[in-house]
């Protein structure tokens, strides 16, 4: 069990503050996973409106954006690495690097929501409503959702990283006090995990 430390900084307990971020992601995973099934059911109920619904989906850009995930999820655990190995400057370089990358994410998303609306498809579009079958338009429904919150999700997970980067910054996180950039590392995993799920419920399977 990890000792609580009292510092200069005060009461300190990485302990609780982890527990506190598994029980957190727990209901994000509850929250998904509910998604997730519900999804499963309306396909199975519409098996060839979600495969002509999932014609208009671009599979490069999707796969681009889960090996964005997949390498900042790697710099995010470097970074964790680096400030055990008391390393700061390399520390922030990473947290920096993984935001980039996520930045790169969510411009990649706004460009295919940007097309989608160019075709006149979005939740309510007089083109969904009227010229498509319900499958179609559960279809996209669930996936302006889904990957709606998922990109909230990243957004969240980016200013999460920024306050870490500023705290690590000042001095305030650092090897032995590095609780919140494991926490902010957890959060950015549950991130990538959910988009691994996404990716080939709405892209792939077809």
């Amino acid at each position: 069990m990890e000792e609580t430390l009292h510092d200069g900084h005060g009461h300190y307990d990485a302990e609780a503050s982890k527990i506190g971020m598994w029980l957190f992601i727990f209901t994000e995973l509850l929250l998904f996973g509910g998604l997730f099934i519900i999804y499963s059911v309306y396909r199975f109920l519409n098996p060839d409106a979600f495969h002509l619904a999932a014609g208009e989906l671009d599979v490069t850009v999707g796969a681009t954006n889960t090996v964005i995930l997949l390498v900042s999820s790697m710099t995010i655990a470097m970074s964790t690495s680096a400030l055990r190995y008391k390393n700061k400057k390399l520390t922030l370089g990473l947290i920096g690097i993984t935001l980039l990358l996520a930045l790169g994410f969510l411009i990649n998303k706004y460009f295919e929501w940007g097309l989608k609306f160019e075709h006149g498809i979005w939740p309510g579009s007089e083109h969904l409503v009227n010229d498509m079958s319900q499958g179609e338009i559960l279809f996209f429904g669930l996936y302006f959702v889904m990957t709606g919150l998922h990109a909230l999700h990243i957004i969240i997970g980016m200013v999460i990283m920024s306050v870490a980067a500023v705290r690590i910054l000042k001095g305030t996180v650092y090897a032995e006090r590095a609780a919140m950039l494991d926490n902010a590392g957890l959060y950015w995993h549950l991130v990538d995990l959910i988009w691994i799920f996404l990716f080939p419920l709405f892209y792939l399977i077809t």
